[in-house]
């Protein structure tokens, strides 16, 4: 077996641990990274270099091997890859400081679709299987279009957001581009790669600790001190809005002190997860969904505020919060920043390196 067949194998059975700390692990990734056809041909014509191969994926085996026998091939691949980095951020012609003004006038966040953010499957499952009367589906018009809007503009929201933050990891002068969009990762910081995942503090994670707290799940927590007091709600609401529910009752009531009870419990776990973060990578791991299991390296940046958990969806614009830790972070960043992780997902083992960067207001 050769070696770009041994690291293609590695790859391909989410083996990401064994990417790092190997050179010619490293080198293969970074063959990847230019792995398209126009990028091949101007890192071939940039550096002197010919290959016989005409078919793409017979380009990225040939390139791989005739790298391996080059002492400077690392260099190569690096300069190539730094000159990318910058068109990443400039090729699409975008107005950042425009961007980030615009982003304040979303004023809310709701997604459009079902719990899983699937518009379509929402749309078909709520009106074209049920409303059999044609009037009637005329009559959802509004509904349905204010669920199309919020979806695209959480979408839109979502989608800008990451591409500026992620602007910010990829100007710092020790991260490389994976301009290639190599499937598992986004950039290399000082030659380890990884992948990008920002995310708000999950809320799941945070009701397991507050049940361990608080003795009870945060909306049975609430329903308990509600009974107490005399305050009901619809039990057919979601969750979520019994949630809210109840604590605007209790707050207009003038209950505040139940309200900070939770509040300064849910700080208490934000705090402890600061101080024990592989605990909770573990659990982010552990915890993905199915259809977009990974195994490799990552880097958390994890939003929260923690005054209104709620409102922790502001804090992904938040630019003058996020950028100085994303900037000291890189500053200070070592071969032993990232931890080793490992975790169970499907009665499986795996092993990962991560870290994460709390942001929290």
């Amino acid at each position: 077996m050769s070696n770009f067949e041994k690291w293609d194998k590695e790859f391909r059975a989410q083996n990401l641990f064994a990417f790092n700390n190997d050179a010619n692990a490293l080198l293969w990734l970074k063959v990847r990274a230019v792995c398209r056809g126009k990028q091949i041909e101007q890192f071939l014509s940039d550096n002197g270099l010919t290959l016989t191969s005409t078919k793409i994926s017979e380009q990225n085996v040939e390139l791989f091997e005739l790298l391996e026998r080059r002492d400077d091939a690392k260099s190569m691949l690096d300069r190539y890859l730094q000159g990318k980095n910058h068109e990443w951020y400039t090729s699409m012609g975008v107005d950042e400081e425009k961007l980030k003004a615009d982003l304040y006038k979303v004023q809310y966040y709701a997604w459009g679709g079902d719990q899983n953010n699937s518009l379509d499957k929402h749309l078909v499952s709520r009106y074209v299987k049920v409303i059999s009367e044609y009037d009637e589906l005329v009559s959802k018009q509004g509904e349905i279009a204010n669920n199309a809007w919020n979806y695209v503009q959480n979408s839109w929201y979502n989608n800008w957001t990451s591409y500026l933050i992620e602007s910010l990891f990829k100007r710092h002068p020790r991260v490389i581009s994976a301009v290639g969009e190599i499937k598992s990762v986004d950039f290399f910081i000082d030659d380890f790669p990884v992948d990008l995942k920002v995310t708000f503090f999950p809320n799941q994670y945070m009701d397991e600790k507050i049940k361990l707290k608080l003795g009870k799940s945060v909306l049975a927590w609430l329903k308990a001190k509600g009974k107490e007091l005399g305050i009901t709600m619809s039990a057919d609401d979601s969750e979520a809005q019994q949630i809210y529910t109840l604590t605007e009752k209790l707050s207009e009531q003038g209950h505040d002190d139940i309200i900070k009870m939770l509040n300064d419990a849910k700080r208490s776990v934000i705090k402890e997860s600061q101080n024990n973060p592989v605990e909770l990578m573990t659990w982010l791991y552990a915890h993905q969904g199915e259809m977009r299991f990974g195994a490799e390296n990552r880097l958390f940046v994890i939003l929260a505020d923690s005054t209104d958990m709620s409102q922790s969806w502001k804090m992904k614009r938040a630019f003058s919060l996020i950028e100085p830790k994303v900037q000291s972070y890189l500053d200070i960043f070592t071969n032993q920043s990232l931890k080793k992780i490992d975790f169970a997902f499907k009665k499986q083992n795996y092993s990962s390196l991560a870290d994460v960067i709390f942001v929290v207001k």
